[in-house]
């Protein structure tokens, strides 16, 4: 379950098989290996020891899945955070991941002037895609490599990664996630979309997401070819899958009507993708698609603390269901006390693992919030779904206070914060209502103080630079 040293042992048999490809730039799986043997080395030479935290605030480009897999060879932990959160944000994750190095792109870098990096454990910053500030002391350009160094001895439960997922009463969580959690993700898709060294990958969501992560982990454990795409898009997408030969794919429930929306092109017939990982697709959008495109969509249940738990072959989901409990985990469906509901009814999904650290090991450094999560030993997911007589879940909705919008999970409790703190704001309440892609947007219900003036516009602006942009409230 050591991620590193499944690469190295691909590298050995299929050293000139096409490992990954960004933009311009691709890898075979030797060409890959030599370079993260690399990269492992130039992290040990920065003094860096095994459990320290990387914090990789990058969009999807060659160096993020080189530090990624640099970090797990050397033994480290990695950070992945989105590049776009506001500075406020990046403060609190550095912060509380304790992480001594940060690698950012060149584009980024005027975020940082408003973190006070001096409260910081950081002691390094490693600037990609440009010059680094020379009144920025600890920065510098990411070195090309060190001494090459094997794959670090790492066990199953080591923490390989943190991933902050937004909080639903208060700051972000960031969630501990073990070599042996990603290994059983990994090899669970494998299964469900049956993927060989033959296929090849193509996703266009970001690294910093479970998602594409796992996309990575396919490709390792199958000796598949992946292609990391920047960015979405919904005008380009087809020609993407055509150019790369792509023969799997990855959306997100809005992904699908958004590309639904456009005029039919032949593009859409004219690709080799067999099958695409689409969780959340309502069940119509689900059967035009596959009607329209001859592509399969995969649903199923994950989240960042579990694992890939519910779901089956495409041949045998129902559009609008989820599949059944997968091998090697156990799922309940309770009331608010923890009993078992009758089938039909909804309750809250609980779940937990028979393998040994095949789920996030907890909160970092939040005890209070892992205990209150794993509660009676059950991991409660805060969805509410609805187990059929025949063991299929249907999702229904979520219990917890979030919104996910464009595949984004926003904290209700920090865009209300963010409205509190204009003065003319008496209160304010932040909630999702359906978009119609089939996912949230998000609307704040605000109550003024007696005789302002304040408009609907200058209350967004004042949200604007102390936001990420999908947290801002489209309805007010």
């Amino acid at each position: 379950m050591n991620l590193a040293a499944l690469l190295f042992d691909v590298a050995r048999r299929l050293p000139q098989h096409p490992a990954v490809t960004n933009g311009a730039r691709s890898w075979t799986y030797g060409e890959l290996a030599v370079r993260i043997a690399r990269i492992a080395g130039g992290l040990k030479a920065c003094g860096l020891m095994p459990g320290d935290r990387v914090l990789l605030s990058l969009e999807n480009c060659g160096e993020f899945f080189e530090l990624l897999l640099g970090c797990w060879a050397a033994g480290l932990c990695a950070v992945p955070a989105n590049a776009r959160l506001h500075p406020r944000e990046v403060q609190f994750i550095a912060e509380n991941s304790g992480a001594r190095l940060l690698a950012v792109q060149a584009e980024f870098l005027p975020a940082l002037e408003r973190v006070d990096l001096r409260t910081l454990p950081v002691d390094t910053i490693w600037v990609i895609g440009g010059d680094a500030p020379q009144d920025l002391r600890i920065a510098a350009p990411m070195p090309t490599g060190g001494e090459p160094v094997p794959a670090a001895q790492v066990r199953p439960g080591d923490t390989l990664a943190i991933l902050y997922t937004s909080g639903t009463t208060g700051p972000s969580k960031g969630v501990c996630c073990p070599h042996a959690q990603f290994y059983w993700w990994g090899i669970n898709s494998v299964a469900l979309l049956d993927i060989s060294e033959a296929d090849v990958l193509c996703t266009t969501l970001p690294l910093f997401h479970v998602n594409a992560l796992g996309t990575l982990l396919q490709a390792l454990l199958s000796g598949a070819t992946v292609i990391y795409e920047p960015r979405f898009s919904a005008s380009g997408y087809w020609q993407t899958l055509l150019k790369h030969q792509a023969t799997v794919g990855y959306l997100l429930g809005a992904m699908v009507p958004i590309l639904l929306s456009r005029p039919p092109a032949p593009e859409e017939r004219q690709h080799q993708v067999r099958i695409a990982l689409a969780p959340g697709v309502p069940a119509q959008a689900n059967t035009d698609f596959v009607k329209r495109t001859g592509i399969a969509l995969l649903d199923g249940y994950g989240s960042t603390e579990t694992n890939f738990v519910i779901g089956t072959s495409a041949d045998r989901q129902a559009p609008g269901t989820m599949g059944p409990i997968f091998e090697g985990f156990e799922a309940r469906v309770v009331d608010d006390d923890d009993n078992d509901v009758p089938d039909g009814e909804a309750g809250e999904l609980v779940l937990r693992a028979s393998e040994p650290f095949a789920f996030a090991s907890g909160y970092f450094k939040m005890p209070e919030k892992t205990v209150e999560a794993w509660r009676n030993l059950w991991f409660h997911s805060g969805d509410r779904v609805v187990r059929e007589p025949d063991g299929t879940f249907r999702f229904v909705d979520r219990l917890k206070d979030a919104i996910r919008r464009r595949g984004e999970n926003i904290s209700s409790f920090e865009v209300e914060q963010v409205l509190l703190s204009h003065p003319d704001v008496a209160t304010a309440a932040v909630f999702p209502v359906r978009s119609e892609l089939g996912e949230d947007e998000v609307m704040a219900a605000v109550v003024l103080r007696a005789g302002s003036k304040l408009s609907e516009l200058d209350l967004v602006r004042h949200c604007e630079p102390q936001l990420a942009y999908f947290a801002v409230p489209r309805y007010i």
